[in-house]
């Protein structure tokens, strides 16, 4: 979406204020690097008193519908490894809307900052998040404080050796699609193989 700096709702909200991501959710203006968005859904918040709305100490959160957003230089790029690498499809322009950018533009976002490029992929069973690639200036320059487990290895109780190799396996594909292996992640000892990855700009994930 080119320059747009807004975080963009599934059901059409604009938030200018960016969220940032550091172990918690926290409002803010400031942009991060990599990994570092998650949007709420239909509220930012919402809260649950038995019967009531927000108030006194009992009240307790209720899950909500969120997104994650990856900053990115090249989100087409982006969003195409990832769809392969999770099992997610480019995702569908909202119901009403031929492409993405005739839904921005009925948001009043500006014909400067449309682009042609995917730029949003989904969980096809509607399982997982929705996940937005983010057009930066700024490349990534720091370690993710975020950063994405894909589980390959099959059940706990497979023969260990089976589960390794299904790890590599997995690891080769994704490097063939423009990952890097950074390296194993296995520790003598321990039941737990898992070989550390970086994406196409640089964003640590790990296979296990």
């Amino acid at each position: 979406m080119g320059g747009f700096q807004g975080l963009v709702h599934d059901a059409g909200q604009v938030i200018s204020d960016r969220i940032q991501v550091e172990g918690v959710v926290k409002p803010g203006r400031e942009r991060g690097h990599g990994l570092v968005g998650v949007v709420a859904g239909p509220q930012q918040a919402i809260w649950q008193t038995g019967g009531g709305y927000p108030c006194g100490p009992r009240r307790k959160p209720v899950p909500v519908r969120f997104q994650l957003v990856i900053d990115c230089a090249d989100p087409d790029r982006l969003a195409r490894f990832w769809a392969a690498a999770l099992g997610y499809d480019l995702a569908p322009p909202p119901a009403g809307f031929p492409t993405w950018n005739d839904y921005y533009r009925d948001l009043g976002i500006p014909e400067e900052d449309l682009s042609a490029a995917a730029d949003r992929i989904s969980d096809p069973q509607g399982h997982g998040p929705a996940i937005w690639f983010h057009v930066v200036p700024e490349a990534k320059t720091v370690k993710n404080r975020l950063h994405l487990d894909i589980h390959a290895s099959g059940q706990r109780t497979d023969p260990f050796e089976m589960r390794r190799q299904r790890v590599h396996a997995e690891a080769s594909r994704l490097a063939g699609l423009g990952a890097t292996i950074t390296g194993v992640l296995y520790q003598e000892g321990l039941d737990h193989y898992a070989v550390g990855m970086k994406d196409p700009e640089g964003n640590e994930f790990d296979i296990n």
